[in-house]
């Protein structure tokens, strides 16, 4: 697909059909996603992959236990034969960062004016929903709201953060959007600033 379609068809899917995806499309996703950014090259981005109906259901036991399920306003994004829970680890950076060739041998969390680990999250998330949509599927990205309850069910070692999960399959036919999507796009000429404020 050309990276233009990808990006222009890039939307949030919530409702996902109950079928597997096609061999070797997790594996492209995650690999893409690690192809992302890293600052230092650091590579401080670490993923949780859940692939099919056990291992999925084993999240949403520990993020949305079946009492809550019953009012849920996207009961088939529990049906995406893929979630993959994109963590940052600070300290790989803070390390990286005091090597010679940095130099911030303090390791103080100070110096960064943005937390990079968190930064690099987000661009390897955006990768993932990126090639789903390039593999024609669709994809959302969510937080993860128990961490604690997270951490417990996957043995999670508590320096990595889970900064959200990517969830991707086919859409279902009546997948609809977020009411959110009603307030549009903002104009270019309120969000671009060419050459000064």
């Amino acid at each position: 697909m050309d990276f233009q379609d990808v990006v222009v068809k890039r939307r949030m899917v919530r409702s996902f059909e109950a079928k597997p995806l096609p061999a070797g499309a997790a594996q492209r996703i995650v690999d893409n996603a690690r192809r992302g950014p890293s600052a230092g090259f650091a590579q401080g981005i670490e993923f949780l992959v859940l692939e099919g109906p056990e291992e999925t259901g084993r999240y949403w036991d520990a993020e949305l236990p079946e009492p809550y399920r019953k009012d849920f306003a996207w009961p088939h994004l529990l049906d995406a034969p893929l979630l993959v829970v994109v963590l940052s680890h600070k300290l790989t950076y803070l390390r990286r960062y005091a090597e010679p060739d940095k130099g911030w041998t303090d390791m103080d969390e100070a110096r960064w004016p943005v937390p990079y680990w968190h930064v690099d999250a987000g661009m390897a998330a955006l990768l993932a929903l990126l090639s789903a949509v390039d593999l024609g599927l669709g994809a959302c990205f969510f937080s993860v709201y128990d961490v604690p309850g997270f951490r417990r069910a996957f043995a999670v070692p508590d320096e990595y953060t889970p900064v959200g999960t990517v969830a991707a399959g086919y859409p279902r036919a009546d997948d609809r959007p977020s009411l959110s999507t009603r307030r549009g796009r903002r104009p270019r000429a309120e969000v671009v600033h060419r050459g000064a404020w």
